[in-house]
């Protein structure tokens, strides 16, 4: 590992660096951050994983296939149902970020008081 001149922090190993580079890989894509978020509030089924962010079942499903194996959501059989929850205690670092940033940009996005429109002829 390499130090950093005169403060004395060692760099992470360019594994390290890979591996992360792959998870922030998978939260680029929009739906994929979405059900991240999501997770984050609490846990949830596919089935309302779809209706939350706006997709279809089978796209969803292969979405959480790829965050569990890339270790950022877990799941867990109930009965018939598989539950799918952010692991906040392994990925409390991700989910922090993801919150953070989302919710920067969530509050920008929030519209100022809007004018209301006038009809026409009154």
């Amino acid at each position: 590992m390499a130090t950093a001149s005169g403060a004395g922090h060692h760099d992470p190993s360019a594994d390290v660096l890979a591996e992360a580079a792959a998870a922030f890989g998978l939260l680029a894509a929009p739906a994929r951050l979405h059900i991240v978020w999501a997770l984050a509030q609490g846990e949830s089924d596919v089935t309302g994983l779809a209706e939350r962010v706006g997709g279809a079942l089978p796209a969803v499903s292969q979405h959480l296939t790829k965050l569990r194996l890339a270790g950022l959501v877990r799941s867990r059989r109930e009965g018939r149902r598989q539950v799918y929850f952010v692991d906040t205690a392994e990925q409390a670092a991700v989910v922090d970020v993801v919150r953070l940033l989302v919710g920067r940009l969530a509050e920008k996005e929030e519209p100022a008081a809007v004018p209301g429109r006038r009809l026409r002829g009154l």
